[in-house]
């Protein structure tokens, strides 16, 4: 028996990284997994390599689209025991030369999904007696960054969710916590450049980038029965980056 035997877990922007691995570990656990991502072409090779993970295509962002993507998982899979918000974009510019249209991208996806798929799938949970609800956020929202107050604004805004919704729902036995990972080497990073990848290196206590594969364990405890007592708590996995 794993950890997550007959559970089913939906993952959002699980077709790659972090997402992609958390998949992988929940499925060896015993978990029914589906995963929700926009890029159908990333959908299709996670099927090509993991066809035990249900794929689907959805704008987290979307309500419809979001809505839609959660009656395919119930009909396939059946309701839903475990959440990870994980989809997240990333962009660059400084407050004073952002377009708004960036600032309003960065918080549909990163913070509007968050709402949107745990306000869906709390019900299942409450009708069950049992949830787990794991938002991701950043090392970003503790520390900042050159560039990214937006991104940082939208993790941080997922720590304050994170922490409102675990007191609304926790006497219904859903436990909802958050994630925050320090820098981990996936699509999304290497927008960086060199000369930033360099500088973070350089600066961080363990000097490398992190694994997905390294996230993934810190995600299995938060959706076991073993995180029992963990309420509107958020985990740091950064290499040292940020020490809490």
């Amino acid at each position: 028996m794993g950890k997550l035997t007959g559970k089913v877990c939906v993952i959002t922007g699980g077709a790659k990284g972090i997402g992609r691995a958390t998949a992988r570990a929940f499925l060896a656990e015993g978990g029914r997994v589906a995963v929700l991502d926009r890029s159908e072409a990333d959908l299709a090779a996670l099927a090509a390599s993991d066809e035990s993970i249900l794929g689907i295509a959805a704008d987290v962002a979307d309500e419809a689209s979001v809505e839609a993507a959660f009656e395919q998982v119930r009909a396939a899979l059946g309701p839903i025991d475990v959440l990870v918000n994980n989809a997240g974009i990333m962009s660059y510019a400084r407050i004073a030369d952002m377009p708004v249209p960036m600032w309003d991208e960065m918080m549909a996806v990163n913070l509007r999904s968050v709402f949107l798929c745990s306000r869906l799938a709390v019900a299942d949970m409450k009708a069950k007696g049992w949830g787990r609800i794991i938002n991701v956020s950043s090392q970003l929202a503790h520390r900042g960054e050159l560039e990214l107050a937006h991104y940082a604004a939208s993790k941080a805004a997922i720590l304050g969710f994170t922490r409102g919704f675990a007191r609304e729902v926790i006497g219904d036995g859903i436990n909802v916590n958050a994630i925050c990972p320090g820098p981990i080497d996936t699509d999304l990073s290497r927008t960086n450049s060199d000369e930033w990848r360099q500088r973070l290196i350089a600066e961080i206590p363990i000097h490398r980038y992190g694994e997905p594969e390294e996230i993934a364990p810190t995600m299995v405890f938060l959706a076991s029965d073993a995180a029992t007592f963990y309420v509107g708590a958020s985990m740091n996995p950064n290499g040292g980056d940020v020490m809490l």
